[in-house]
């Protein structure tokens, strides 16, 4: 009875120890493929090139409320109302949404043209926001490198969308007015507030940025305003004086060939952005505090078609509420008593591009100011070497002769924002002081454009010593 009680026990121990063996492998192999499906996941939905630009558009997102949709059992139903909800309701600009129908509505009973371009700039402000939500979105199913591509596309298609139809309708200067606007707008207000908020609510701490890219940005920028800058002194010398017809004509070859220079060097910049130095423009993400309405996204929300239609629908309201605002830009002047200058440079940047600078201004009180010179410097060098250059040879291929000489005053005004931008981030460190110089710059800016009255009246008389110019003809007094 004993040898047979030892052997049932020593079969017993056996067969646990067999039974934890194979348990032990199965819950290793389990594991493994859990965490390998996880690693797959997570390449799926991380590999992605976080840029300044998205961290900002970032910090207006919130986080949507989806339990009320777990009640729903209609598979394809659920998922239209949680895309719904991700895309509109998904943002702190979510109240600017009905500007929309608004605008459509008034421009359909025709209603004040300055209402109409009124509601249209609004409308604007979320739906450029939310481009550059879905773009992210796209990328973290396409890669870093077309993500960044497709980022470097649409990241101003406000400013193009406005440009296209404008060239369209032959407002040339419009589209120049419009794009030096931007600019300026990004160098001075959006870089001159994110220095001064930070700079005010850090005091105490020592805030440093990374020169590499400032250095880069700047140079690009510095070649933009040499591409301006040269048609505008061939205007000015003595053989376009000599013959305005032939000078003309050599300025509208010379821009059309700087422009094709502007495209390379911005290819080039892409290929130095996204793959020998992406590490230089990759923005920090280990200091983002979780839980918060600011919180990044880590992975997509939405799927990859459903993602790419909601894009083309942002993209169609765009288009068609930057044709109503070049459609009533000159009626809501003599409206409101602004010159066409003042508006397109002025206004026209700071509410279009509203939720950017807001992210940057946002990210700078963070003491993260590597985004806010990402968000202001990248802008305003995509706008100088990607969008202006495209928008002459896109008016050089419908037959308009765009160049690109964008007159003393508007050349003269980027080149000095150009200038004190660069002598500003030379020291990579920062202080508010340095903000309010900016601020200040772009108020005088601003001022100066606004006391603007272009065109004059052809009934204006204007006494200049003892000669009078009337309606271009000389009259001796």
């Amino acid at each position: 009875m004993a040898d047979a009680s030892e052997n049932f026990n020593n079969l017993h121990y056996q067969i646990n120890g067999y039974l934890e063996h194979n348990l032990d492998l199965e819950n290793n192999g389990n594991l493994i493929k859990t965490r390998d499906s996880a690693n797959d996941h997570h390449q799926h939905h991380r590999q992605v090139l976080r840029t300044a630009h998205n961290m900002s558009s970032s910090s207006l997102r919130k986080k949507s409320d989806l339990s009320l949709l777990s009640n729903v059992r209609v598979g394809i139903v659920r998922r239209t109302l949680r895309n719904i909800n991700e895309v509109v309701f998904g943002t702190k600009l979510s109240v600017l949404f009905p500007a929309i129908p608004l605008a459509i509505i008034a421009n359909c009973y025709h209603f004040g043209r300055p209402w109409i371009f009124a509601l249209s700039l609004l409308g604007l402000t979320p739906l450029a926001e939310r481009v550059s939500f879905l773009t992210e979105q796209i990328s973290f199913y396409t890669g870093p490198t077309v993500g960044g591509l497709l980022n470097a596309t649409c990241g101003n298609a406000t400013e193009l969308i406005i440009a296209t139809f404008a060239l369209s309708k032959r407002k040339i200067e419009v589209v120049k007015y419009s794009l030096v606007g931007s600019i300026i707008s990004n160098l001075l207000l959006v870089l001159g507030t994110s220095l001064l908020c930070g700079g005010l609510a850090n005091l105490k701490k020592n805030q440093k940025y990374d020169r590499k890219q400032a250095d880069v940005n700047s140079q690009l920028l510095l070649l933009a305003f040499l591409c301006h800058l040269l048609p505008l002194m061939f205007r000015c010398s003595s053989a376009a004086s000599a013959s305005p017809d032939a000078a003309a004509f050599a300025i509208l070859q010379l821009s059309r060939a700087s422009s094709i220079i502007m495209l390379i060097g911005y290819i080039a910049y892409l290929f130095f952005q996204l793959k020998t130095h992406r590490k230089l423009f990759q923005a920090e993400e280990e200091e983002v505090v979780d839980g918060g309405d600011d919180t990044v996204l880590e992975e997509a929300v939405i799927g990859f078609w459903s993602g790419f239609i909601w894009l083309a629908g942002m993209t169609v309201l765009i288009a068609l509420l930057s044709e109503y605002v070049v459609g009533t830009i000159e009626a809501t002047s003599s409206s409101w008593g602004l010159s066409v200058s003042f508006i397109s440079i002025i206004l026209l940047p700071i509410v279009g591009n509203a939720a950017e600078h807001a992210g940057a201004v946002i990210f700078a009180f963070k003491n993260k100011l590597d985004i806010s010179l990402g968000v202001a410097l990248g802008s305003a060098t995509q706008i100088s070497m990607f969008v202006v250059p495209l928008t002459v040879i896109l008016a050089w291929t419908l037959g308009i002769e765009m160049d690109l000489d964008f007159n003393l005053l508007e050349t003269g005004c980027l080149g000095f924002s150009i200038l004190i931008t660069a002598f500003t981030l030379q020291d990579g460190t920062s202080h508010y002081m340095k903000g309010l110089v900016l601020m200040l710059c772009y108020v005088v800016i601003g001022a100066c454009f606004f006391v603007l009255r272009a065109p004059f009246q052809p009934t204006n008389v204007i006494n200049l010593g003892l000669m009078k110019f009337s309606s271009g003809e000389v009259i001796e007094s």
